[in-house]
């Protein structure tokens, strides 16, 4: 299992009246993680645009769970992993630690989607390609 990491430091309009990071931003951060973890194995939206005939992975499904507060000039190292294949759907874990406690985990369901030829501007979960699955186990 691949694990991408970055740190990202909380700006000031990050955050909310309350002065703490305001909760949507936690679920950007995560899908700039997850868009972070394929395009360091080469599978950028472009690239698996053009090699794979695919529109992208758009989200089914997102959703976290927050214990410590985050603020203003916060340091978080956040860490994001794909932890389950499905046929045409995989799952991405992410943890954002502030000062090694877990402040925020989060959990994003993606497709491998492509154009539904059968309706007009739809679109519709395809197989993810084995090879696809191979490089992020470390097998490609």
């Amino acid at each position: 299992m691949r694990t991408h990491r970055r740190t990202i430091q909380v700006a000031w309009g990050d955050c909310d009246g309350a002065e703490i990071v305001y909760y949507p931003n936690y679920f950007n951060w995560f899908d700039g993680s997850t868009h972070a973890l394929l395009r360091n194995l080469g599978l950028g939206m472009d690239a698996i645009r053009r090699r794979y005939g695919v529109i992208g992975t758009p989200l089914v499904d997102a959703r976290a769970s927050f214990g410590v507060a985050s603020a203003y000039g916060d340091v978080l190292d956040c860490e994001a992993a794909i932890v389950e294949w499905g046929r045409s759907s995989f799952k991405v874990h992410h943890r954002l630690l502030k000062a090694g406690m877990l402040a925020v985990e989060g959990w994003e369901t993606r497709v491998w989607a492509a154009q539904d030829p059968s309706r007009p501007g739809g679109i519709r979960a395809v197989p993810i390609p084995t090879e696809v699955v191979r490089l992020f186990e470390g097998e490609g």
